[in-house]
């Protein structure tokens, strides 16, 4: 991809929303960067779902994370389960991610979002 400058004010106000939304409501990677990357960037599914993930790797929620910390809403006993539990699971499902057409993984993320979507505003 040439990163002219259009396409850079895009990953700007794609990472700006991601970052902000992050913030706000814990999402960004998945709802906003992947769509988006598709969307307005033309990348393939796996394109934007690893672009996503290569973002997470470097500590850009850091201070997002500190000021829910300082507010006590965090239990890092708890973050580290998790957290050993994600590395282990993000491993295979990227594996698997790939290894699917992208076809499939669309429809995956896409049903997963919906299900999400579904359950956050008429579930309980």
């Amino acid at each position: 991809m040439t990163l002219d400058l259009q396409s850079i004010v895009l990953l700007l106000l794609v990472g700006l929303a991601a970052g902000i939304l992050s913030g706000f409501v814990g999402i960004g990677g998945g709802v906003i960067m992947v769509p988006a990357l598709i969307w307005l960037l033309s990348y393939s599914q796996q394109q934007a779902q690893g672009t996503s993930l290569a973002v997470l790797m470097f500590p850009v929620v850091f201070l997002a994370v500190r000021n829910y910390y300082k507010a006590g809403a965090i239990d890092p006993k708890v973050v580290g389960f998790i957290a050993v539990a994600f590395v282990v699971g993000s491993y295979f499902g990227s594996k698997w991610s790939l290894a699917l057409p992208m076809e499939t993984v669309r429809k995956v993320f896409g049903a997963v979002i919906l299900l999400v979507a579904l359950k956050m505003i008429f579930g309980k």
